[in-house]
């Protein structure tokens, strides 16, 4: 049993996955400035969501708007933003160890977190993609945890690998959290990325709208797809990054997305499609 072709109306909320979805790299997927431009004009919200903790909101924006997409940070939510609202809505007076980007970092001490890297004082790991890991921060992580089962575990996003252009990609968030899982016993206590719930909320918080009357849209099935189905949202499956319609093929009927597109310009309706002259 396929799943239906495209939607025939416009949903009030679109989540757009953005590498892989919207562009590939540095080039921006045919149709895409023409899609958003269409559902914004007929009335739809429109946010892009990302597992990427290694770039602040106003740097997508600024990416999307060069690529012809014009967006504000507003526009943009990712670990960057999900994780320092995160701790400062839920421990705000915490001592946080953070593995992960300079952005990050930046972030969560904008939050009003407090940083320490000394295992009898940590309250919280943060472990995100770190191209810098090695063993000394192992260690740090590894102290804290093994000292104090009060000590919480959480991550940026729990993507296995970052795919680049050209290459087989790089180890992500999820490998960091592994080494640490492997050496203290300790279990992963939260995951502010997609498909978790903490993305899901603050994507709803940001379009004032409720998960059924949203939409969203992504290449991938364990992330993208996986979020929507977590809040009961329909989610838009698109053939243009990482997911192939095989592997859609072999999915259990129940694990299916609400739609299957060659491309995320099918989203936008046959007949805003023929008036505003959109691919």
């Amino acid at each position: 049993m396929s799943s239906p072709q495209a939607p025939a109306h416009v949903y009030d909320g679109y989540l757009f996955d953005l590498d892989g979805t919207l562009y590939l790299g540095d080039e921006l997927l045919p149709g895409s400035s023409e899609l958003v431009s269409g559902l914004r004009d007929a009335g739809a919200r429109v946010l892009f969501l990302s597992n990427n903790p290694t770039r602040d909101a106003s740097d997508y924006a600024a990416k999307l708007s060069r690529l012809g997409i014009p967006a504000t940070a507003d526009d943009v939510l990712n670990p960057v933003v999900t994780m320092p609202g995160w701790l400062r809505r839920n421990r705000p007076d915490a001592r946080a160890y953070v593995i992960g980007s300079a952005a990050l970092t930046r972030a969560v001490v904008q939050a009003g977190i407090h940083l320490t890297d000394d295992p009898k004082e940590i309250d919280v790991v943060v472990a995100s993609y770190d191209r810098a890991f090695d063993y000394r921060k192992l260690q740090i992580a590894f102290d804290a945890l093994r000292r104090s089962e009060d000590v919480l575990l959480v991550t940026t996003n729990m993507d296995a690998y970052c795919p680049l252009p050209g290459g087989a990609g790089e180890p992500d968030s999820a490998a960091v959290v592994a080494a640490i899982e492997a050496c203290t016993g300790h279990r992963l206590d939260l995951d502010v990325g997609k498909p978790g719930a903490v993305m899901a909320e603050a994507a709803m918080e940001r379009l004032g709208l409720r998960p059924d009357q949203c939409v969203m849209v992504g290449d991938r099935l364990y992330t993208d797809v996986a979020l929507a189905q977590g809040v009961g949202m329909d989610s838009a499956l698109v053939l243009t990054g990482e997911t192939t319609r095989e592997m859609v093929d072999a999915l259990a009927p129940d694990d299916r997305p609400t739609w299957v597109l060659e491309g995320a310009p099918s989203l936008l309706p046959q007949d805003l499609r023929t008036r505003d002259g959109a691919a």
